[in-house]
């Protein structure tokens, strides 16, 4: 995907809008494995998925929780940091080579003020990541395992395909044994 194209997946833009946003925004590559936003940090950038995917985990004890996968079209943000200034609790890590749109969140905040059309779509932004945020916490708490997994499934069956057993396992909040036996029992 183009990076109009994503922008205006979030919500569409006057031409004249989107090319000043455009303006702040530039191509980045990442190789797999690599940390693009850390726990614990203030994080000045957003980036938008050209192509690759990634996840967002948390660290607890001597374990990895996976909460989020993103892949092409999507946005990657601590919402922490963007909203607060303040250090997020994510760290986000490449599952593929990445190659991503980067743009500054300070720029992006001057913009607002600059052009009503930005800011809607930064408002627009916000109010879709808070409901994927709540679809998920909803998912968790309501939902199976087996339920999620489907899920899953149905919604994103490439990321089956694309990411490790073992970060699937975690995001369903469930161990790789558990997962291989809905696997076979879906099957």
């Amino acid at each position: 995907m183009n990076i109009i194209q994503i922008l205006n997946k979030i919500y569409p833009l006057p031409d004249s809008s989107a090319a000043a946003l455009k303006e702040h925004i530039q191509s980045v590559s990442f190789p797999k494995n690599h940390l693009l936003m850390h726990a614990d940090k203030v994080e000045s950038k957003i980036y938008f998925i050209k192509k690759g995917i990634v996840r967002a985990y948390a660290d607890q004890a001597d374990n990895e929780i996976t909460f989020w996968f993103g892949k092409e079209g999507e946005t990657v943000i601590s919402m922490k940091s963007y909203v607060e200034n303040r250090p997020g609790y994510e760290t986000i890590e490449t599952l593929e080579a990445c190659e991503l749109y980067e743009l500054n969140a300070e720029k992006l905040k001057e913009l607002f003020l600059q052009d009503i059309h930005i800011a809607n779509w930064g408002r627009k932004f916000a109010e879709k990541e808070l409901v994927k945020t709540e679809e998920r916490l909803i998912s968790r708490q309501f939902k199976t395992a087996t339920e999620r997994y489907i899920e899953l499934m149905n919604e994103n069956p490439d990321l089956l395909r694309r990411i490790q057993l073992g970060h699937i396992a975690s995001y369903l909040g469930i161990t790789q044994v558990s997962l291989s036996r809905i696997r076979a029992e879906i099957k």
